[in-house]
């Protein structure tokens, strides 16, 4: 670095040296030389007029050979005599006779003209300049001759000096510019070193140089950078332990990837997890070799959404959620959360409830059968006899209805129940259902409903009284009647267990409304089926529990009804293993609606 300062700074002082140099040789010498040339003419010309006045006064006592030697002499110059016609009468220096004439001369030619003429040429002869003044007399003409070579010399002598100033500058400016390089360079050199040490990782390196020159400023800077990085390293290293020491403080397995596929952080439960740890910066295959996990992980780096799957390879006999989500720089981040216990237990549940039910199921229909042989037995006049039967009946009725729903709802969450799907067209369904609750609906003063028909009607209803939900008109939004829409995959049997439930509901709670609608229009993900009321409604924050086993909105009534409360659970849960959903539309005082989605075939 020093060299290149200091070759840098050389040139730019011999540019400037040799600026300088040029300058005043084109400037000054040029002034000078102008000057000297001036001062020479004017000496010379006096000189000259007074030759032609000692001409004038003397030629008639002294030859004018002695006169043009003397004066040529005293001026230091080549004095020379001519007539009018241009012959030279005399010459300080030649034989007249030997000379040309010089009447063709500048000089000569404005002195015998009446005035004083001056000119300037090199001497063919002695490849001199010369400055030629001549000066009229009469009948001819006088003239001085003066070399200029001393002008030459003395011009060469002070270009001489110039140079040798320059190489004297030059020479100076050597020393400044090791100097300044050194100095300079060692300033620079500086500031790498505590920029390399930033780099490595020393944050607290500092420049601390207190210039007020460019570099200094620049260091300023980098000091300034240096304090903040150090800052904001600071608070992600805080951050980053804080949020490590979160992680690993979770029950749950945390592993991240990166969009490359190896492992970037894995929490202290990911390590125990896994017999031989977790490796950092290698693949993430060689840790866990689960193809329902690495699908996961591939699958959320490359759409960047979130995604969940089922691993049960990673530990022999143990089943782990996987939830997989994108990092925002690439990769992904994965959550384990060991469901092996919690199936136990959940499995351990329903086995106790179905093995509870089924167990209840004999005594129960013994205390039923017993009950009615009782009452059959029993005269009506017997009072209270008759009446306590009756309610051992009633209510060995309705602990059989919650041991089937019980025994049903296991069967249905285990999986234990197949449901054999076929495409069926959904009018068929709506038609089933009807048929089922036709004649009990009409026995209660509740008219039961079809929307969507053909003829533009409702099926066991007057056109003016044909609605669908939320007032839509009887064709769904593309334009379809029931009849019309395509077939659905569902087991008839299950779905009519789940609109059994929906209408069930709806004539217990909805009865006030006097009428019940079944409908179905397309959906975006199938075909949904609805089940609607316009009864007295549900408050909206009973809505998000409706489908819990055992949840009840009125207890008091579902108790009057003999209501288990696990129909509308039965129904979720047929739904989930339709592939398709079920939810839960009401609105106080404006009845409710039930709506379910089954995937189209």
């Amino acid at each position: 670095m020093k060299n290149r300062i200091f070759f840098k700074l050389l040139a730019a002082f011999l540019i400037v040296i040799a600026a300088t140099t040029v300058t005043l040789d084109f400037m000054l010498g040029s002034a000078w030389e102008t000057s000297l040339r001036a001062e020479i003419e004017r000496s010379l010309t006096q000189k000259t007029v007074l030759f032609a006045h000692r001409v004038e006064n003397d030629r008639n006592h002294t030859p004018l050979s002695q006169i043009a030697a003397e004066e040529g002499q005293a001026a230091g110059a080549r004095a020379t005599i001519i007539d009018s016609s241009g012959k030279v009468l005399a010459d300080s220096e030649s034989n007249p006779a030997q000379l040309e004439n010089h009447a063709s001369s500048a000089e000569f030619s404005a002195a015998l003209s009446g005035k004083t003429g001056s000119s300037e040429r090199r001497s063919a002869a002695l490849g001199v300049p010369f400055l030629y003044v001549a000066a009229p007399i009469s009948g001819g003409a006088v003239r001085l001759a003066y070399p200029l070579s001393d002008v030459e010399a003395v011009q060469a002598q002070v270009r001489r000096r110039l140079l040798w100033g320059a190489v004297l500058a030059f020479c100076i400016a050597l020393v400044v510019a090791a100097a300044a390089s050194v100095w300079t360079a060692r300033r620079l050199d500086h500031i790498v070193d505590v920029a390399v040490k930033i780099e490595r990782g020393d944050l607290r390196a500092r420049v601390d140089d207190v210039s007020l020159d460019e570099i200094g400023r620049v260091a300023v800077a980098i000091d300034r950078t240096a304090g903040q990085v150090e800052r904001s390293f600071a608070a992600v290293r805080s951050s980053q332990h804080q949020l490590e020491t979160l992680l690993n403080s979770m029950q749950d397995a945390v592993i991240a990837v990166s969009s490359d596929g190896l492992v970037r952080w894995a929490n202290q439960p990911m390590d125990r997890l896994l017999p031989q740890g977790t490796r950092l910066n290698a693949p993430v295959v060689e840790s866990i070799r689960d193809p329902d996990f690495l699908d996961a992980v591939r699958a959320a780096t490359t759409t960047k959404e979130v995604k969940n799957a089922r691993a049960t390879s990673i530990i022999p006999s143990r089943a782990f959620d996987v939830t997989a989500a994108p990092l925002p720089d690439g990769g992904a981040v994965a959550v384990l959360r060991d469901l092996t216990e919690t199936e136990r237990v959940e499995k351990t549940r329903r086995d106790f409830i179905a093995n509870v039910s089924h167990e209840l199921r004999t005594p129960l229909t013994s205390i039923q059968g017993y009950s009615e042989t009782l009452l059959d037995s029993v005269s009506e006049t017997s009072g209270s006899s008759r009446e306590f039967l009756e309610i051992i009946r009633k209510n060995a009725a309705r602990m059989a209805r919650l041991t089937e729903d019980l025994l049903t709802l296991a069967r249905v969450e285990s999986g234990e129940t197949r449901f054999e799907t076929e495409p069926v067209p959904p009018i068929e369904l709506l038609h089933d259902a009807e048929e089922s609750f036709r004649e009990i609906a009409r026995g209660q003063g509740v008219e039961l409903q079809i929307v969507g028909l053909q003829d533009g009607g409702a099926q066991n209803s007057s056109p003016q009284n044909s609605i669908s939900p939320n007032n839509e008109a009887q064709k769904d939004k593309a334009g379809n009647t029931v009849e019309s829409l395509p077939r659905v995959l569902a087991d008839r049997e299950a779905i009519h267990q789940v609109f059994s439930n929906l209408i069930d509901n709806a004539m217990k709670y909805g009865r006030t409304g006097g009428r019940i609608v079944l409908g179905a229009r397309t959906a975006r993900r199938g075909i949904e089926f609805y089940v609607q009321d316009f009864g007295a409604g549900i408050s909206s924050e009973h809505l998000p529990r409706l489908f819990e086993r055992f949840y009840r909105v009125d207890k008091a009534r579902s108790r009057e009804s003999g209501g288990t409360g696990l129909g509308l659970a039965i129904a979720k849960h047929i739904m989930l293993a339709h592939g398709g959903s079920i939810r839960a539309e009401s609105e106080l005082n404006h009845g409710s609606t039930f709506l379910f989605t089954l995937p189209i075939a």
